[in-house]
């Protein structure tokens, strides 16, 4: 029987929040809050650690998304069995070759002493001198 488009949306949906609220309720359990949890999140993790007596960690965990998946799927709308949805975890990451990594910039030198071709730079109190000799001949020429 083919699956409707609405169902396999609501499909992702359900596998998308299966996956979420797995991951967040193991870390939430490691943190010492799983008496914090839901009992629906409990009961998940309860399932999950008998799971983790017979199986791997990947696999123990890839069971208990599926059983969350068809609950979710089931309270989401979906009609009949869920689609299967081909696991994230098992496509490896693709390398698109378009991400530059963070590089610092290179450092300038510094500026070696100044030469004696360079621009001498007036001292600050000959300027000073300069605005004060101004100010004094305006003043004089007023009166």
């Amino acid at each position: 029987m083919p699956t409707k488009a609405a169902d396999m949306l609501i499909a992702r949906r359900a596998d998308t929040r299966a996956r979420a609220d797995f991951a967040t309720w193991k870390m939430m359990a490691k943190l010492n809050g799983f008496s914090a949890l839901p009992p629906e999140a409990q009961s998940f993790l309860e399932s999950y650690r008998q799971m983790l007596a017979n199986q791997t960690e990947a696999d123990a965990s890839e069971a208990t998304i599926q059983l969350m998946y068809k609950r979710y799927y089931a309270e989401m709308g979906g009609s009949g069995t869920p689609p299967q949805i081909p696991s994230r975890a098992s496509e490896p990451p693709k390398d698109h070759g378009n991400v530059t990594a963070f590089r610092r910039p290179p450092a300038r030198p510094k500026q070696a002493a100044p030469d004696a071709a360079a621009k001498p730079r007036l001292p600050v109190a000959l300027i000073f001198i300069c605005l004060a000799v101004v100010y004094v001949s305006i003043r004089m020429l007023w009166r």
